[in-house]
């Protein structure tokens, strides 16, 4: 089944992206949360009508996202944590945590957007992706250490 998007959802897509998904997921869920609708010939056209006189709006955005990622350029992050004697940390370091060192930085980044591969559960340097934009995304490395 076809879906238009009409939010951003992670692993699916971007707002206004036509997504093909399984049918079960797209009306038990997708349709009914209104994070998407059906898309049908109808729905394309006034999604390209849309996007179209959107199209000014939509390059402000990118460039707002190029701008906010540019300003993370350099920026190293240390998150502290308490841990065990071997370094293990009670708990895991997630995007909440990382969104929070950075706006003591001043950079005000939503923990939503925010990606991390894998479970951050020790002490050490990791690296976590942004993902500003569709086109615009920034991998940041910080550094979990024992409090």
């Amino acid at each position: 089944m076809k879906v238009i998007l009409k939010e951003n959802i992670a692993e699916l897509g971007y707002k206004d992206d036509v997504v093909e998904v399984k049918d079960g997921y797209g009306r038990n869920y997708l349709i009914p949360q209104g994070k998407a609708i059906i898309a049908s010939a109808a729905a394309l056209k006034r999604l390209a009508e849309d996007q179209k006189q959107r199209a000014h709006k939509i390059a402000k955005i990118k460039q707002d996202a190029e701008e906010a990622a540019a300003a993370l350029e350099g920026v190293k992050l240390t998150i502290g944590a308490k841990t065990s004697s071997t370094g293990t940390i009670f708990g895991s370091v997630n995007a909440l945590q990382i969104a929070e060192a950075l706006e003591k930085l001043g950079h005000n980044v939503d923990r939503k957007i925010i990606f991390l591969k894998d479970p951050v559960k020790e002490v050490g340097v990791y690296t976590a992706t942004i993902k500003f934009h569709k086109e615009v995304v920034k991998e940041i490395e910080f550094e979990v250490v024992s409090e």
